[in-house]
């Protein structure tokens, strides 16, 4: 047993309304620069809908994720090393930007700046990437609220086999929203594909990052996963993904996405798991098996073995203690209500969802029945608007007995609660009836319903002395190894800058010119912009008047004394 940490997230769908704010503020945090005007690390989808990128889930066609192959070994599914050498220069199983969109601006200035005339003015759209006049036809939501479900949702890719199922009719028609960043797999294809080693997973606490100075802009990892959650930046040439906020992690605060999430339907905490588990359960032959094979890596942190090997692999008391307080290994392993996204992928998804279960009650009311009663809501939850199945494609592979369990524990915790809200006695074969005990019943929906701030977000801080390590593996910004000349065919060639290109010209032009921005000479001035901390530069002191020697050239002469030259007297 090789006892390893690592963050995780839990989704709760049945409280998310959809109002994108978890998508604005990681825009604005992490993907607002030049070259990632497309990417969206955190997006809300639709569904049913196609997803973003368009039909992402389709893994015929873009060949993401690890499959088994005739041996029964782990593979990916886009082929080996030899494979991805020959299709290193052509990438052809990568989204184009049709299938995320092409983002666009509006002609503000004219609408605003327009003279008086008969017909109102129009800011019409123009593309970020061409700077031409453009017709909005796609973008990260076009399925938002079913807006598009008459022409698009019919080719969501997790209605395969149910379309039956499924009815489009305003009436009859079904929707929820789906959260979604990067999954920070414990078996992660993106990893794996690419070429350049660019991309690592931190063995403290398992979050998954591409590191700016390795990656060199093959894209394989766009290819290799299957979340389609690496984007690339064509400013930079480099690819991109979510950082599950790790500069906030580390000092105890949770991702942006979370903090700012209106709906607190997001839980962040610390799992332990055995590594040495991980191609094995990822290996499971049926796909069907994969959640349960997934669950049983993860380990108990109450253990005192497992606390012990945790130890032994220098996990801090600290971890170990949030380990125990973790809300995402409750709502996983104690409670059994999350589910994790796509495990036919075989990457061990970390961020897990608990299913929604919302419209059911309604339903039941339209009906005159008791909307809240035990009996009624587990008989209508095999005839669901949201059909079990659709739900088993995302989370389960297919498998609709697991989510069928978690729908009606969450029913049952609907209805043993309104007793005891209600006053009257509760009914305890209610949780008995799913496998609960009523105490356990009720800290469940203490988590889900009432939980507080700190009990949401258990994060335990790096240490100190894994400060120098951390600092390793960040990655800077290098912006004076980039030159402001470009290429001969305009921007997207030769060197890539790494900030805006006019920011960076600009900023080289005021530091090497003669005169201030204000006005007046720089000359005796010092610019310890460009100093290195050594000696004394030139211009910090005033010149010695009558003397000799100034006390820089005298300075200089200390440092480099000639040979043979008298220092005079240490004292």
């Amino acid at each position: 047993m090789r006892v390893m940490a690592q963050m995780a997230m839990v989704m709760n769908l049945d409280k998310c309304i959809g109002c994108h704010t978890c998508s604005v503020t990681c825009k604005q945090a992490w993907t607002n620069r030049p070259g990632t005007e497309y990417v969206w690390f955190n997006n809300v989808e639709t569904r049913p809908g196609l997803g973003y990128p368009r039909r992402y889930e389709d893994q015929d066609e873009w060949e993401g994720g690890w499959v088994l192959n005739r041996r029964g070994n782990l593979t990916l599914r886009a082929g080996g090393r030899l494979k991805k050498l020959a299709n290193i220069f052509v990438n052809p199983k990568m989204p184009s930007i049709q299938d995320y969109y092409e983002p666009w601006t509006y002609d503000y200035e004219t609408l605003l700046n327009a003279p008086a005339q008969q017909h109102f003015p129009v800011a019409r759209p123009f593309s970020l990437i061409s700077g031409k006049q453009m017709n909005v036809s796609w973008s990260a939501n076009w399925d938002d609220d079913l807006g598009g479900s008459k022409e698009t949702a019919h080719q969501d890719v997790m209605l395969k086999g149910i379309s039956d199922k499924v009815k489009f009719e305003f009436e009859q028609t079904f929707m929820f929203y789906l959260p979604r960043i990067c999954e920070h797999c414990l078996n992660p294809s993106c990893a794996a594909s690419c070429p350049s080693g660019a991309i690592y997973k931190r063995s403290e606490d398992g979050i998954v990052l591409v590191d700016q100075d390795k990656c060199r802009g093959w894209r394989m990892c766009i290819s290799g996963c299957p979340y389609k959650k690496v984007y690339f930046n064509h400013k930079t040439g480099k690819a991109e993904k979510c950082t599950f906020c790790f500069p906030r992690i580390e000092v105890g605060i949770p991702t942006v996405c979370s903090e700012t999430c209106v709906g607190r339907l997001r839980y962040i905490g610390l799992m332990l798991y055995d590594a040495d588990r991980v191609l094995e359960a990822a290996s499971t032959p049926d796909d069907e098996d994969l959640y349960e094979a997934q669950r049983s890596v993860f380990l108990d942190p109450h253990d005192p073995a497992v606390v012990r090997e945790a130890e032994r692999a220098g996990i801090p008391g600290d971890w170990i203690t949030a380990a125990q307080r973790s809300p995402v290994y409750k709502l996983i392993n104690d409670y059994r209500v999350a589910l994790p996204l796509h495990p036919e992928y075989r990457t061990m998804p970390m961020v897990w969802y608990i299913p929604p279960l919302s419209p059911v009650v309604d339903i039941i009311k339209d009906t005159g029945h008791d909307g809240e009663d035990r009996d009624n809501l587990f008989a209508a939850i095999d005839t669901l608007r949201i059909p079990v199945e659709y739900l088993a494609n995302l989370f389960t592979a297919g498998d609709p007995k697991p989510v069928t369990g978690v729908l009606r524990k969450l029913a049952a915790m609907r209805s043993y609660m309104r007793d005891i809200n209600l006053g009257r006695d509760p009914d305890e074969s209610i949780p008995e009836g799913v496998g609960m005990d009523p105490e356990a019943m009720y800290e469940m929906y203490r988590l889900l319903a009432l939980a507080k701030y700190a009990e949401r977000y258990v994060i335990p801080t790096a240490h100190s002395e894994d400060a120098h390590r951390l600092e390793e593996l960040a990655t800077d910004c290098a912006v004076g190894d980039y030159s402001d000349d470009m290429g001969a065919f305009g921007e997207g060639s030769g060197v890539l800058p790494t900030v805006a290109q006019e920011n960076f010209a600009m900023l080289k032009a005021r530091q090497t010119a003669d005169t201030l921005v204000g006005g007046g000479s720089k000359s005796g001035r010092v610019n310890l912009l460009n100093w290195d901390g050594k000696g004394m530069p030139e211009g910090m002191f005033p010149g010695a008047g009558s003397a000799d020697v100034s006390p820089t050239d005298e300075a200089a002469q200390i440092r480099d004394p000639q040979p043979g030259a008298d220092l005079g007297d240490p004292r």
